[in-house]
């Protein structure tokens, strides 16, 4: 039986506008976009991405790669094109996207799970599983704005993978962090491919851990991919793309 298109990109443009300045950028949603430069990040894309897969999103900085991921999620919208998503998406693109700095870790779990969708009794029956895994001691009560990098990381990474997302994003978090939590939310994600069948959109510069969780890559280059299939074969194409810069 074939499995269901949970993601679709149909020729799909990103375009962004760069001002010089506040005043600049009020004319030119006013009156039309002309006296500004354009950076283009994403130049008529398309792919299909079945339920389960695991792809890796592989590139150079600037290629696109988390733009993407931000129009699935719904923090970027297209230029041009269209962008399907089907199911609930859980999604690592920022370590501190959805918090509230003065909230405590504890608040914010409440905050990101209203955020996401959930009711409160679905956010107190997730509670515990998250704090477990996020292992932040007596820092879940201090607010998030006390919190390092490392810290962050574990709580937003802890939400998204225990809200049984059907739609898995993450964006270079795994990069944050000390080895023992990376050994946890790899084990936990090879859980959620394995076990649980949800859909892994990884953006990541690490061959390993590309590798790990994907058997498809897709390599982007300028706004454009360049390369879709075997994880082997893309790794081969970036690092070919590597060498030229």
């Amino acid at each position: 039986m074939e499995q269901k298109t949970v993601i679709r990109f149909s020729n799909v443009s990103k375009v962004y506008y760069l001002y010089k300045s506040n005043k600049q950028r009020l004319l030119g949603t006013l009156f039309g976009h002309k006296k500004c430069k354009q950076k283009r990040a994403v130049d008529r894309l398309s792919f299909e991405i079945k339920q389960g897969e695991a792809i890796a999103f592989l590139g150079r900085n600037g290629a696109g790669k988390s733009t993407i991921l931000k129009m699935i999620t719904g923090v970027a919208f297209p230029t041009a094109g269209d962008v399907f998503v089907d199911g609930r998406v859980g999604a690592l693109l920022e370590l501190s996207a959805g918090f509230d700095p003065e909230f405590t870790g504890r608040e914010n779990i409440y905050l990101k799970g209203h955020i996401l969708g959930l009711h409160q009794s679905e956010i107190a029956a997730l509670e515990p599983a998250i704090i477990e895994f996020a292992d932040l001691g007596d820092y879940l009560d201090q607010p998030v704005r006390t919190y390092s990098s490392g810290m962050k990381a574990r709580l937003g990474f802890s939400i998204n993978v225990n809200i049984q997302p059907d739609i898995l994003i993450v964006d270079e978090a795994l990069s944050v962090g000390d080895e023992e939590f990376k050994k946890k939310c790899i084990t936990r994600i090879n859980q959620l491919i394995n076990h649980h069948g949800i859909t892994l959109m990884f953006v990541t510069h690490s061959i390993s851990l590309a590798k790990a969780f994907c058997k498809r890559g897709i390599v982007m280059n300028n706004g454009r991919a360049m390369y879709d299939g075997p994880i082997e074969e893309a790794i081969l194409r970036y690092n070919a793309l590597i060498v030229k810069t």
